[in-house]
């Protein structure tokens, strides 16, 4: 499958995705209340924890699926591969959603900090997060399949018809169903079980038949218990650096003041489907080409990756951060909400910006198998952010952590890909930190805040929205002339254009 082809269809159906999971925020808000809102940011919160009983296995069978595609396995073996998963997941996904219902009550008397919600209201809602949770973790298995059979394109399709009915059908049921948090959540429910069914069918379409029906396999899941298990270590790791400020928010603050930041971080979060659809389409490919020992194509792919995604990713993170105040009034059309929330999307945008950054360099590490470097530097950073947040917070509130999130993603990206270049492509360190951030990151924050601070911002909601889109725009040519890969697109796109106006 086209490497390109993937990476449009994965910006397409993931900004798709995005589009529907922030567009309507206001909308719910308005509906549910700032308060209501933050135990949508606790369940964003569970889902990510919740992702350390998928114990590398996903990210694992996305592999494995790959290496299928080189020839690497057999139609029965993956076929028993992903049996053997499909049964681990189902009794996690029961397992997940009978803790969430036995611990609700005691979540809503003694963790969180609700002032308008009573305790049965909040203990409620938590008990049918329950039931969302237990089945997005089962979509798990079938994402990661398909992503690894590279069949990005249908699955994009089908996640964006997805995330519209999740998203804006949630819009429908509060305005004419009943307008709970309650019914939001069992709405999501609703679509998560939905997909569950979708994903799995196809995944099996996908894949050709075996000599007999698949069936659990130990001999498949030791196979992989080595870099499952890896991948397992850094999912913890990693989840202690970008959750604990959450976590920790989540019991130190008010509820409402957790759905401030809880809002920031969903903002910040769609710099994430910038990132995901370049490193989803490149990891298989990676893959295939470290089996293959087709260094020459490896190093030159993992270039035009890391160029494209700094290109996507740079400049709407300085937008974010340079414009954070008027993106929210624009968005929301809430001053207080905006002015409260713009400090801390400006650091998370930043921060979320370094740690995409690292995305490529991670998936060529995955590909050759190298996990242990990852668990190394994440044991190291979390000794090291958890301390800092736990000072930071009490003393300056929400902002502290977002300053943690920052000074951390900075840290990996200067310190630890040095020695991970060393280790990998030694010879491609200087030219990764030159073209994918540091020329660009140079050019698109001067070109930001020179625009930021001179050029006059209006008062109306919609002309404040239209200033936004061109410095937006204005920002993003800037990255992309700097940028080789983008540059020469970029180029060619202009002289295509000049060639058919003058032809026309």
């Amino acid at each position: 499958m086209s490497l390109t082809r993937n990476i449009i269809a994965n910006y397409l159906g993931q900004g798709w995705t995005a589009l529907m999971g922030l567009a309507f925020i206001p909308v719910y808000i308005r509906y549910l209340g700032v308060e209501t809102w933050g135990l949508v940011g606790f369940m964003s919160l569970l889902q990510a924890w919740f992702t350390l009983l998928d114990l590398g296995l996903s990210p694992t069978l996305s592999r494995e699926m790959a290496r299928f595609q080189s020839g690497s396995s057999s139609a029965q073996a993956i076929r028993d591969l992903l049996r053997s998963l499909e049964l681990i997941y189902g009794a996690i996904a029961l397992a997940v959603m009978g803790v969430v219902w036995m611990a609700a009550p005691w979540i809503a008397a003694n963790w969180l900090s609700a002032v308008n919600l009573s305790v049965a209201s909040v203990s409620q809602a938590i008990s049918i997060m329950g039931l969302v949770l237990a089945a997005r973790m089962s979509e798990q298995v079938y994402r990661g399949s398909i992503q690894g059979l590279q069949r990005q394109v249908w699955l994009n399709g089908i996640q964006s018809v997805l995330a519209t009915l999740r998203w804006a059908g949630a819009v429908g049921i509060l305005a004419w169903v009943d307008a709970s948090i309650e019914a939001f959540f069992l709405w999501q429910g609703v679509v998560s079980l939905l997909s569950v069914f979708i994903l799995a069918r196809q995944t099996y379409r996908y894949l050709p038949s075996g000599e007999r029906p698949a069936r659990f396999d130990k001999t498949a899941i030791s196979g992989i218990a080595r870099f499952a298990g890896g991948m397992a270590v850094t999912t913890l790791l990693a989840l202690l650096l970008t959750q604990v400020d959450k976590l920790l928010l989540s019991r130190l603050v008010s509820l409402e003041n957790f759905g401030y930041y809880a809002l920031a971080a969903s903002v910040a979060s769609a710099l994430g489907f910038l990132v995901t659809p370049v490193s989803t389409a490149v990891f298989p490919r990676l893959t295939e080409l470290v089996s293959r020992s087709e260094n020459m194509a490896l190093v030159a792919t993992y270039h035009r990756a890391s160029q494209w995604l700094a290109a996507a990713v740079i400049p709407m993170a300085l937008v974010m951060a340079t414009l954070a105040e008027p993106i929210l009034l624009a968005w929301t059309g809430n001053l207080q909400l905006a002015q409260n929330t713009a400090p801390l999307l400006a650091l998370l945008a930043l921060g979320t910006m370094f740690n995409g950054l690292m995305h490529v360099p991670y998936m060529l590490q995955l590909a050759y198998g190298w996990t242990g470097f990852t668990v190394k530097v994440n044991a190291v950073a979390v000794l090291i952010i958890v301390p800092a947040v736990l000072w930071a917070v009490p003393r300056f509130g929400a902002i502290g952590a977002a300053w943690a999130w920052l000074a951390l993603n900075v840290g990996y990206v200067f310190i630890s890909m040095h020695f991970m270049h060393q280790k990998l492509v030694p010879h491609e360190k200087w030219r990764w930190y030159r073209d994918s951030v540091l020329i660009p990151l140079i050019a698109g924050g001067f070109v930001a805040l020179i625009l930021r601070y001179g050029v006059p911002m209006p008062q109306n909601r919609w002309a404040m929205a239209m200033v936004v889109g061109g410095i937006a725009l204005t920002i993003a040519i800037a990255v992309m002339l700097s940028v080789p890969a983008s540059r020469g697109f970029l180029l060619q796109q202009i002289k295509f254009f000049r060639e058919s106006r003058q032809n026309g």
